[in-house]
């Protein structure tokens, strides 16, 4: 891909007016000539791939090639594909960068990684970017986090990134350690990492005295498996995971065709 000539959107979950969507849209235009921006109004974490189907939406216009929809991160990129930019669609859709990383399971419940999903879905070639924070939640959450990873290594993995083709149903999730930019080890190659289940559900009584329930940490460990996104970032690496929207599982679909053929 010619990223000169090439069209660009960027989306997030964070909302149209985070930082990491500033530093994205920054970078983005060191790259190429015509960058638009279409997102959330306001901040969606956690929304994953979902979509707004029983209210409209609305469109803010900000600027000629700047949109902030009042919906989920997949709105945002169908109000940009089938509308804002429907006679001229991006020629690639970067997705980020988001406040905090999207690794392992977090992948599953991710606005971020939903702007690329939905983008592979429509046929676009997609990138997903997220910086780590250090130490991910708990006290101190957002006062820990690095940008300088992100910011010295985003020109540079987006124009290499897009020099290769990818097949049509996978799309890049790039993942930045909470370190200074010259600390990074590596730029690694990772795959999707697991990490074990845990059981943190807060629980509490608010001003009514009426009890309510606030979910935490559901996912902790100490250590991760060499090669998986987990393990790279932790360690202060750069983690690139190309993704698959096929989840079909073959060997088991070869186990259920000797049970009902």
């Amino acid at each position: 891909m010619d990223l000169a000539q090439a069209r660009v959107l960027i989306s997030n979950d964070d909302g149209v007016g985070s930082f990491g969507i500033k530093l994205l849209e920054r970078v983005a235009r060191t790259l190429a000539k015509d960058v638009w921006v279409v997102a959330p109004e306001v901040e969606q974490s956690g929304a994953g791939h979902s979509l707004s189907l029983r209210r409209p939406l609305r469109i803010r216009k900000l600027n000629n090639r700047r949109f902030a929809v009042d919906g989920t991160p997949t709105d945002c990129v169908l109000m940009a594909v089938n509308k804002i930019m429907k006679d001229y669609p991006p020629d690639l859709v970067l997705s980020g960068i988001n406040h905090g990383g999207n690794l392992g399971e977090d992948t599953t419940y991710s606005g971020t990684i939903a702007v690329a999903m939905e983008a592979t879905l429509v046929g676009l070639p997609a990138v997903a970017l997220s910086q780590y924070i250090e130490g991910d939640t708990g006290p101190g959450y957002g006062k820990k986090l690095r940008w300088h990873a992100a910011e010295a290594y985003t020109a540079d993995i987006v124009r290499r990134v897009v020099s290769i083709k990818w097949p049509k149903q996978v799309f890049i999730n790039v993942n930045f350690p909470a370190v200074a930019g010259e600390a990074v080890p590596e730029i690694a190659i990772t795959r999707e990492g697991r990490r074990k289940l845990g059981d943190e559900i807060l629980e509490s009584t608010d001003p009514r005295s009426e009890t309510y329930y606030w979910i935490g940490m559901q996912r902790r460990s100490k250590r991760y498996a060499t090669g998986t996104d987990l393990e790279a970032v932790n360690r202060g690496a750069i983690s690139i995971t190309p993704m698959s929207m096929d989840l079909t599982h073959s060997p088991t679909m070869r186990e259920l065709n000797k049970v009902f053929t």
